[in-house]
């Protein structure tokens, strides 16, 4: 197992379409809930303990060898938004052409076949961490950044935010993230041994709110 896999595939660089999206952002920019690095880290705060642990928990359970097709189906019950369900796939459909590149494998391949409009992007990025040799707990720390490191970096272009205080956010979260990566490994070994259920269903009701607002805007800078 190579850890310089974990880099590759949690690098912004890599081609998985991450930048398009805010991650909410944008709608808690235009709504005054996010204004500076303060209001940021609470909102960041919020993704990580509740889309985040979820993500994390679904990446890592795939890396475990829980089907996918059920960890997809899971997921989108976990996602009321159909903005974010829209979301997901589209972020999915796109790590997959990156990941069948940069990591060739027969699971990758069957579920672009299960999947041709896009599987939910953190089962897609649970088998990529698979298929390039990651283990759990690389998925779900991997997950759990990008579900606050997108909404950072997309607050430094909405509100012109130095990029020095966007990354001191990221640091001052990363006690937490430790913990909810450790919480998505405990839940993915538990859908290993007694199924799908065992995810958490950690909710975020304004987020989805916002997203099916943000849908509707005729002119905005993210896709979400």
């Amino acid at each position: 197992m190579s850890r310089a896999a974990l880099l590759v595939l949690a690098d912004g660089r890599f081609p998985a379409g991450g930048h398009a999206h805010s991650g909410g952002a944008e709608a808690a920019v235009k709504a005054g809930r996010v204004t500076g690095a303060a209001s940021l880290e609470e909102f960041c705060r919020g993704r990580l303990h509740s889309a985040g642990l979820v993500s994390a928990a679904v990446a890592a359970s795939a890396v475990l060898g829980a089907d996918p097709v059920e960890l997809d189906g899971a997921l989108d019950a976990r996602t009321p938004s159909p903005a974010l369900r829209v979301a997901s796939r589209r972020l999915g459909r796109q790590l997959m052409r990156a990941a069948r590149v940069t990591w060739p494998s027969a699971e990758l391949d069957a579920l672009a076949r299960e999947f041709p409009k896009g599987a939910h992007q953190p089962v897609v990025l649970g088998v990529s961490a698979r298929a390039a040799g990651l283990d759990a707990v690389d998925a779900a720390y991997c997950a759990a950044y990008e579900s606050v490191s997108g909404s950072a970096s997309a607050t430094v272009r909405l509100l012109s935010l130095d990029p020095f205080e966007a990354t001191a956010v990221l640091a001052r979260l990363a006690p937490e993230l430790d913990r909810v990566a450790d919480s998505a490994v405990e839940a993915a070994r538990a859908v290993v041994e007694v199924g799908v259920d065992a995810l958490p269903a950690a909710s975020a009701p304004l987020l989805e709110i916002s997203a099916e607002v943000h849908a509707g805007w005729p002119v905005r800078l993210f896709a979400s």
